[in-house]
This record gives C-alpha cells, sequence and structure tokens, in this order.
C-alpha cells in the first residue's frame, strides 16, 4: 500500500523549505547595522479588550489541483451573525497568526476592533498549498512560489470561489469589495496586491510588506502597468527596508520604490513607509497597526478609481478617457453573440447576430432591426454607404443600401471578417486558410497575405495606408503598409501587445481613432498605442472576452465593444474616424 504523508507532516516540510529559501536569498548584514524596531502596545494583551477566537481548518484545492493548506479563522469578539463582517486574508497564515511571533494578528485585531479603528473584521490567514509527496522516498511539491508571485488571477479565484464561500458556510461575510482587505509579507505581499489589482470587484485594500515585486516571475512589470493601466478603486499600503535583497531578480528596495512612485502618478491612495531593516519581518510588524489603521480609515466610504485627482491628470489614460463619463455601460443587447460591428457614415452602429443585423441610432439610442438577415457575420461600410455583411456558409458578401436595392460584393470567398477602402476595394479574411483576400471594385482578386496563423483582429489606420493585425497567437499586433494593388507588404511585429500569466494577450477586436492611435481589445483590457508603437495605456475593458471594437455616436467620440451577445459604449475624449473618409493623422510625437 502506497504511504501518503499527512498534511501535517508537509506543513512542517513547507516551513523547513521556506526558512532554506529565506535564508538563502538573505543578504548578510551586521545585527548592528539595522534597527531593532519594538512592537508597539498594539501588538500586546491589555486588559478588559475581548479576545476573539481563532480556528485551524484544512483545504484541499480544485484552482490549484491536489494541493493541500492550512488555513485559520479569526472572529473578533464583537462578532454578530446578523451583520456581515467585513474580511481580511492574509497569505503565509501560520506566520501572522501565531501569538508569539512578531505580527500577533489576532491580539492586533483585537485592540484595534474595541477602538473602532478599523470594523468588525473576520481574518482568514492561509498558507500556501503543498501537494503531498506520493512516499517517504519522494519530495512534495512547494506552490509558494507559485501561487504568490505569478501575475494573473488564478489566486484571486482560489480566494473567492474556494476559501471565502467555505468560510462563509459558517460565517457572515460582506460581499462589498470595500469591506475586503488583503495583506502579505514578501511573495506574500505582492500576491495581495495582485488579487486586488485583478480582482477590485472583490478586494480594495492593500497591505504589502517587503513586496517582491521583482523578477521572479514577472512582478517586476507591474510599475509599468500601473502607470499604463485605468486606475483601479484600490487603496495600497507599501513597506520596506533600504537593506532588503538584491539578488539575481532584482532588487527589492529598487521595486518597492517602483511601485510607490508608480501608484502616486495614477493617483491612487498609496502610503509607503520605508525602514533600514533587511528581508524580515521586523519593521513591517512594528508597523502594522498604524497600516491597518490608515488602511481602513473612513471605511464607511467606498474607495473610488481616481479620476483627476491630484497627480493623475499625469495619467496617460486620462487623455483619452472622459472624466465625465461613468465608465462602461450597456448600449444594446442582441440575440446571441455579437457577430459583426460597424459605424456608419451618421455615426449609427451597426451589430449582427444570428437573426439579424441591427441598428443603434446615434441620435436616439434606439435599437431597430435593419435587415432580417440569417447568419450574418462580420460588417463594414463601404463605398456610397454601403452596409456589407459577410453570410456565413455561403460564400458570399451582401451589399444593403439604406432605401435601396440589396445586391452581392463577393462571391465565392468563404469569409471570416472584412475591411473596406473609401475606394470600394475589400480585403477578407479566409476562413478556411490563414490567408487574407484583396477584392478590387470591378471583382478581380488576390491573395494579399499569407502566414502562419489568421488575424484575430485588425484594422485601416486613418489614412488607410497601413493595414494592423493581430494574430490568435504571439503577443505582437504587425502594421503592413498597403501597395498600389491591395497586398500587405513591409510588416513588422510593431506593436508589443502586454500580458500577464495565461494563453497570451487573446486579442478580440481592434479600431484606430483619428490621431492614430490603435485600440486593442485583450485580456487586461483595451490596449492603446500610438503611432510610433508604443503603448501608452490600458483601459479597462467591459465584462467578457470583447470580439469587435468601434468608434461610433454623432461625434465619434463613444467607443462601442461587442461582449458576448452585449453591446457596450463608454465616451472618450478621442474620436473615430468617419466611415468612407480617410483621414491624415498629425506628425507623431517621436
Amino acid at each position: 500500500m502506497t504511504h501518503r504523508p499527512c498534511l501535517a507532516n508537509s506543513t512542517v516540510r513547507l516551513a523547513l523549505a521556506s526558512a532554506i529559501v529565506l535564508a538563502s536569498l538573505a543578504v548578510a548584514v551586521p545585527a548592528a547595522a539595522q534597527t531593532d524596531y519594538p512592537l508597539g502596545p498594539d501588538s500586546e494583551r491589555h486588559a478588559g479588550v475581548p479576545a476573539g477566537t481563532v480556528t485551524k481548518h484544512t483545504w484541499t484545492s480544485r484552482i490549484f489541483p491536489g494541493t493541500q493548506r492550512d488555513y485559520w479563522v479569526y472572529v473578533p469578539a464583537q462578532y454578530e451573525a446578523s451583520v456581515p463582517a467585513a474580511v481580511m486574508v492574509f497569505q503565509d497564515g501560520g506566520r501572522f497568526v501565531a501569538e508569539d511571533g512578531r505580527w500577533r494578528l489576532p491580539i492586533v485585531f483585537d485592540n484595534l476592533v474595541s477602538r473602532n479603528e478599523m470594523p468588525v473584521t473576520i481574518g482568514i490567514v492561509v498558507d500556501p498549498g503543498i501537494l503531498p509527496a506520493r512516499s517517504d522516498n519522494e519530495e512534495a511539491r512547494y506552490d509558494r512560489s507559485f501561487e504568490y508571485d505569478a501575475l494573473g488571477d488564478r489566486y484571486a479565484r482560489f480566494l473567492t470561489e474556494e476559501l471565502l464561500p467555505e468560510v462563509g458556510k459558517t460565517y457572515a461575510l460582506s460581499a462589498d469589495p470595500n469591506l475586503r482587505a488583503i495583506g502579505g509579507s514578501s511573495s506574500g505581499g505582492i500576491c495581495a496586491f495582485t488579487v486586488a489589482w485583478n480582482r477590485p470587484d472583490a478586494f480594495r485594500r492593500v497591505l504589502s510588506f517587503i513586496g517582491s515585486y521583482t523578477g521572479l516571475r514577472g512582478g517586476d512589470t507591474y510599475p509599468t502597468l500601473v502607470r499604463k493601466s485605468e486606475p483601479r478603486p484600490l487603496r495600497v499600503f507599501l513597506e520596506d527596508g533600504s537593506r532588503d535583497l538584491d539578488i539575481y531578480s532584482g532588487s527589492w528596495w529598487i521595486g518597492n520604490q517602483g511601485m510607490a512612485s508608480a501608484l502616486e502618478y495614477a493617483g491612487y491612495d498609496v502610503k509607503f513607509v520605508t525602514g533600514d531593516r533587511g528581508h524580515d519581518s521586523i519593521h513591517g510588524s512594528s508597523v502594522l497597526a498604524d497600516a491597518l489603521r490608515w488602511l481602513w480609515r473612513d471605511w464607511t466610504q467606498p474607495i473610488a478609481a481616481s479620476r483627476g485627482r491630484t497627480g493623475a491628470e499625469r495619467h496617460y489614460a486620462t487623455e483619452i478617457l472622459d472624466p465625465s463619463s461613468p465608465g462602461w455601460e450597456k448600449a444594446a443587447s442582441a440575440q446571441g453573440p455579437i457577430a459583426g460591428l460597424a459605424v456608419g457614415p451618421d455615426g449609427d452602429v451597426y451589430f449582427s447576430d444570428a437573426r439579424a443585423i441591427r441598428r443603434l441610432a446615434a441620435a436616439t439610442a434606439a435599437t431597430t432591426v435593419f435587415r432580417p438577415v440569417p447568419d450574418a457575420g462580420a460588417l463594414a461600410f463601404g463605398a456610397g454607404g454601403r452596409l456589407l455583411a459577410v453570410l456565413h456558409g455561403r460564400r458570399r458578401v451582401a451589399a444593403y443600401a439604406e432605401g435601396g436595392a440589396d445586391g452581392e460584393a463577393v462571391r465565392g470567398i468563404e469569409a471570416r471578417d472584412l475591411l473596406a477602402g473609401a475606394s470600394g476595394a475589400l480585403w477578407l479574411v479566409d476562413a478556411e486558410q490563414p490567408r487574407i483576400w484583396h477584392v478590387e471594385t470591378g471583382g478581380a482578386r488576390r491573395v494579399a497575405w499569407e502566414g502562419p496563423d489568421a488575424p484575430a483582429a485588425w484594422t485601416l489606420s486613418p489614412d488607410q495606408s497601413l493595414l494592423d493585425l493581430a494574430p490568435m497567437t504571439g503577443r505582437s499586433a504587425w502594421s503592413y503598409q498597403l501597395a498600389a494593388d491591395g497586398a500587405l507588404g513591409n510588416g513588422q511585429p510593431f506593436y508589443r501587445l502586454e500580458t500577464t500569466d495565461g494563453p497570451g494577450p487573446r486579442p478580440g477586436g481592434m479600431t484606430v481613432d483619428s490621431e492614430g492611435y490603435l485600440y486593442v481589445a485583450t485580456a487586461l483590457g483595451v490596449q492603446v498605442f500610438d503611432q510610433p508603437g508604443r503603448l501608452t495605456a490600458i483601459l479597462a475593458g467591459p465584462p467578457g472576452p470583447v470580439t469587435k471594437l468601434a468608434f461610433g455616436g454623432a461625434h465619434l467620440d463613444t467607443l462601442y465593444a461587442a461582449a458576448g451577445d452585449t453591446l457596450y459604449r463608454r465616451t472618450l475624449r478621442r474620436t473615430g474616424v468617419p466611415a468612407g473618409k480617410p483621414v491624415k493623422p498629425p506628425v507623431p510625437r517621436l
């Protein structure tokens, strides 16, 4: 019979392994060179302060398959089951929950809750996962870095889909993200930020002590992402020491300074407290109570994203976003997934589903059926103001004229997508092979481009001299110059799409504004590039994967995004290009 070590043995192994890793990473600093920061009175028990309870549990995860872990639940004495409590999660739970260690989280919580300096808060302190070894002759797999240092949403999903619902079976937990906080130290600190960064709908308060914003698993990219991404509704406390680690993955001290600078630049509510310690908990634990007071101050007021507060106007996204706009809002619904999106000369928005082509009027915002066309796919406006539609399974591109007779633009090509030039020429993405057709006004056609991977999204530049496309795989969008015969030439991987953990950027829609900026819908949001190809901003995307993007509305200043069966919109400070009217963009800032 195969011997399976118990979780307790694996937990001991994790503690020993973590100690060995930290010892191997630490830089030797003479003890006298560092300040010995004492713990304050908030870390001590006091008469008359009611003590909460702490219970220990174990969990086997599905999101981190096969991993087991211990976690502890702290419940303050003031908790009442009839009132949902605030929630705070800490990584590396065994270190934080011990009352004879440096953090002493239950004691600090008891003191602050009793004085109403933080809300009645249930603490969930959880250890990283371990995949137990199959026998004593084998070693377990330790998930700490995989879970904590990764930049994707996997750990946030573990909390929101597994651990919080499990604790919620016993205790009433608030679902309000303003009443949810998360914290940790070292890799647990960057993990806390990552959770809130990916899921501000679930957590909006972050404590990060000696956070690992270095190249362990890509955390060194965070300062740049923060500077470029549309601000999220977060409050962030950072702490680090000037003698923190400086190793193969980078400098913790420089990384934390970069994070603090980026958060301040982007207009976040951020506080950075510094000391002179190395990679330890001496300084962080001494300021824990003050950090919690700062983090939870005015907790009855919601935390909002920066929209033009002091310093935030430097954030490039605010040059694009309209501060008076509420963000993405639902504009219309389809009867099935939206397959095509196009904007007419008057700013009306046309979108297709499995039953019809529908029109969203710019003047009235009313949706009507433009044509009851089954299986209509991609849409575009061609010469003379005709609406063109790919008809799936029919090897046709149909042409529809307002108040006129319907016709046919192309026959014999099974297309997946199309673009229309002002001259009447068309470009079609072949649905059967990774190639692009160019169809002239007289019907002559030729293969304009062939590649290993079909385009997932594409668009013409404002003056229609360039064609930009993003393949289904890879992390670059390409820029091609259009030849006189419509062929794509002089191609370069011009735009570097940003991504984090996962299958890649997943481009799903593309458009341009009148200044020549390129907008690409990705898993991270709508990435915005200037004419020289630099990523300048990442706008938050609407719910669900976006498949189409277009500027529409009476003034062409509304960005429309198709996601599933819903059409979303938000007003920007930029305008699109009128259908059929090429516009030469200004000379870019180089």
